[in-house]
């Protein structure tokens, strides 16, 4: 494991060689199944290959999923129907979102924190499914997020703190509501099981790109397979990019095309996991303003941390200035990507402009490198 004598990246040469257990298969199937589902777009950027020096650039453009401007139910709606079918005492049985409905009327409050796109998605399943919803948020989003929390129907309850502590508000409320469920996509001791759930919804996103790199015509290239040779990956909290970890270090993948590079991107504001690896143990880190609200987290979930701790190759952090240029570039390009979706170009700039850190993680002017944009820029207006 290396740390930049700056300390502005970090490299783990043995990620590639940690293994775990994927996402159920069920997932996609569920969400395959969902009114509205289709797979976001996967798309080639050449200039910023020829940009960066590498083979090919893909964008995983997840700024319209579900209906919503950004990735996040793919996780809420399969944690929420797998947490409902528990509950419901037919664990097993095919339901349907309207049967839940039904079932569950009345007697369930969805509770969650969130920096805005969790607890839209939140919100956007709890009415699906008829249920009220409560979301507890930092004051200082932004007013778009606000309002789509509202008008997805749901309480809107602003604090004065930081992310972390809005978190530790919802959770208190929740406990002492018997009607309400915790819908929160970080972890914690004591509090998992949901924000596995979470994690494995977001899987449907990876198998998506395995399919479209597939359809793109990469299987037929040097034999190398259909997977890319690094993976970027905005984080927060770090679910998405345990979802990352699962995928691509899945004990029954095999070969070194199918075990990219993962490289994790934090805003410097807030660059928890950064630190974390740094110090070799998971870390608490004090954040500051960040336009990149979705990443603006100070403490990793404590189901991500292993997986990440293991199986993660690089990290950077990114300044505010970086990540606008990146919001900008991308929009130029013609992709829809509000400032944390735009994080994965402005961190993947960052990594390869290093050459320590670029030869260490072993990308060539051959690699294919696949970018998560996360967001739309109605999920999070520059101002």
């Amino acid at each position: 494991m290396t740390e930049h004598p700056e300390s502005s990246w970090y490299l783990n040469p043995t990620a590639r060689s940690f293994s775990c257990d994927p996402a159920p298969s069920a997932v996609l199937d569920f969400h395959r199944g969902m009114p509205g589902y289709e797979p976001t777009a996967l798309r080639a950027c050449p200039g910023l290959a020829a940009e960066l020096g590498v083979g090919q650039v893909f964008v995983k453009e997840e700024s319209h999923r579900f209906g919503l401007p950004a990735f996040k139910m793919v996780g809420a709606s399969w944690a929420l129907y797998r947490e409902l079918a528990n509950r419901s005492g037919e664990p097993d049985r095919n339901w349907t979102f309207a049967e839940l409905a039904v079932h569950f009327a009345g007697s369930l409050t969805l509770v969650c924190a969130t920096d805005g796109n969790h607890g839209r998605a939140v919100a956007h399943t709890a009415a699906l499914l008829g249920l009220p919803a409560r979301v507890f948020v930092p004051a200082r989003i932004g007013r778009a997020a606000k309002e789509g929390i509202i008008g997805e129907g749901a309480e809107l309850v602003e604090l004065e703190a930081p992310y972390d502590d809005v978190v530790v508000r919802a959770a208190s409320d929740a406990e002492s509501d018997p009607a309400a469920v915790l819908v929160q996509d970080t972890a914690w001791p004591g509090y998992e099981a949901i924000p596995e759930r979470i994690v494995e919804g977001y899987s449907t996103i990876f198998r998506e790109i395995d399919a479209q790199l597939e359809a793109a015509g990469l299987v037929e290239v040097k034999g190398r397979g259909s997977g890319p040779d690094m993976v970027v990956t905005p984080c927060g909290v770090g679910s998405l990019i345990q979802a990352a970890v699962a995928h691509y270090r899945d004990r029954g993948r095999s070969g070194a095309a199918t075990h990219p590079v993962l490289l994790s991107v934090e805003p410097e504001e807030a660059a928890c996991l950064l630190e974390s690896l740094k110090a070799d143990r998971s870390v608490v880190v004090q954040t500051g303003d960040s336009r990149m609200a979705g990443l603006n987290c100070g403490t990793v979930s404590s189901i991500a941390w292993p997986l990440l701790h293991g199986g993660i190759d690089a990290a950077v952090a990114i300044s505010e200035d970086q990540d606008l240029q990146a919001v900008k570039d991308l929009e130029n390009l013609g992709f829809d990507s509000g400032p944390c979706g735009a994080a994965s170009l402005a961190g993947l700039r960052t990594a390869l402009g290093d050459a320590g850190l670029r030869d260490g993680m072993g990308i060539t002017g051959e690699s294919v490198v696949v970018l998560l944009s996360t967001e739309s820029r109605e999920a999070n207006p520059l101002v």
